[in-house]
């Protein structure tokens, strides 16, 4: 897989030897148990997976290269280049402003925009609109587009199974960038709609079966259907795809659902089932499996506590601490100011807003500590989480020496 070049302020010592010595020992990313960081009175498991994924490295790599060769020009984001408050903030500090927040509302106008400047499309993608209208004022986007490879390919699926005549229902957050990019893309080529979850997925499943009111549909799914979207005809052909941070196995619950309403409703059999129902396993991201399947693997550990870190407004990484608060206490973190040896500040998916609390940490030793990240972080702020956990103890081991052990393991 390609390397790329980025900031080396986002890398870690540690977490390299750790990940090199880890892709030595499992080439074909068949392990997902963690890594033990064995400290004596701290115990640390690193989950198998967890950081930047190609797609953001690609962004980065991109963004600052364009800072770096275009000094003087104005530059400007879509909007938030990945969801992790420390990479924007550094690309702020170098001079790159944002045109819209994470839910599209404008921050600058377009009007203000000149075809001697340069706007960065996001990780997420955009919308064909948006596209359309930075084209119009003379703006090449297509070198200073950073949209994952990923996500194209879900928009490529999309385009395919629209031109065999399926309606595409698209798995995703509605105002996430990259849910409305996708469903910007699809909608191009055929009805579309966004549902968010496997209770939505039911619902749509009483229309398709015909309990429920043609009428009642377009007022549940308001807001998420493509123009002219023919309930009743619309539905009898259909693909699923997804937003490429929702949990894997939510969207392959959602699409085997689905599938077997189609199945129902229309007497299907194996051989037949593509005359109404497209498969599209094939869009799931790999980083997405991957770093949720490590997850899997890290919770099986017997631990205390569990601590995430990564943007609060990651998608990818707030499904990473659903499936930690599953098994026990997990605290969800952006970076290592956010906690001491007495308390703990952190975000509450349910509550969406920062808590504190006390005595995170238990009185006892051994701790044992599960530790991950979300795809849009830095390793370098879990490198500064492993760092401030052992300062808080009298460590039988040192970090230095503990690299030193990884890379002579590398050697080996």
């Amino acid at each position: 897989m390609k390397q790329f070049t980025i900031p080396f302020t986002y890398r870690s010592h540690l977490i390299s030897a750790i990940k090199s010595y880890r892709k030595q020992q499992d080439k074909m990313k068949k392990d997902f148990s963690p890594t033990l960081l064995d400290f004596g009175p701290l115990k640390i498991y690193l989950a198998r997976h967890f950081g930047f994924c190609y797609g953001v490295e690609n962004a980065i790599e991109i963004a600052f290269k364009t800072i770096e060769e275009n000094p003087g020009k104005r530059i400007f984001l879509l909007s938030e280049m990945i969801h992790n408050p420390k990479v924007n903030a550094d690309l702020v500090a170098r001079g790159v402003k944002f045109l819209q927040d994470t839910n599209g509302h404008k921050l600058i106008s377009f009007d203000e925009l000149t075809k001697e400047d340069i706007v960065l499309i996001p990780a997420f993608g955009t919308t064909l609109d948006i596209e359309k209208k930075l084209n119009a004022i003379g703006l090449t986007t297509e070198k200073y587009n950073t949209t994952c490879p990923f996500v194209e390919k879900v928009w490529n699926r999309s385009e395919q199974i629209a031109k065999k005549n399926y309606t595409v229902i698209v798995h995703g957050k509605p105002t996430h960038e990259e849910t409305r990019a996708t469903f910007s893309h699809a909608a191009a080529g055929t009805a579309t709609v966004v549902i968010n979850n496997m209770e939505e997925a039911i619902e749509l499943g009483k229309f398709i079966k015909g309990e429920r009111q043609w009428d009642e549909f377009y007022k549940k799914f308001e807001g998420r259907l493509s123009e002219n979207f023919n309930a009743e005809k619309d539905l009898q052909r259909i693909g699923v795809v997804n937003q490429t941070t929702m949990l894997a196995s939510d969207t392959q619950s959602i699409a085997d659902y689905l599938k077997q309403i189609m199945i129902e409703k229309y007497k299907l059999t194996q051989n037949n089932i593509e005359e109404r129902f497209a498969d599209t396993k094939d869009t799931l991201c790999y980083a997405t499996n991957d770093n949720q399947s490590a997850v899997y693997g890290l919770i099986g550990q017997n631990a205390d506590l569990a601590i995430v870190v990564g943007g609060y407004n990651s998608s990818n990484t707030s499904h990473l601490v659903e499936l930690c608060e599953e098994k026990l206490p997990t605290y969800f973190i952006n970076n290592a100011d956010k906690f001491n040896a007495t308390s703990i500040t952190h975000f509450n998916l349910h509550q969406k807003k920062e808590i504190t609390t006390p005595n995170f940490l238990p009185p006892g030793i051994p701790v044992n500590i599960l530790i991950t990240s979300g795809a849009s972080c830095p390793d370098a702020l879990v490198d500064e989480v492993i760092e401030k956990l052992v300062s808080f103890y009298k460590v039988n081991i040192s970090i230095a020496e503990l690299i030193e052990t990884f890379k002579s393991s590398s050697t080996n």
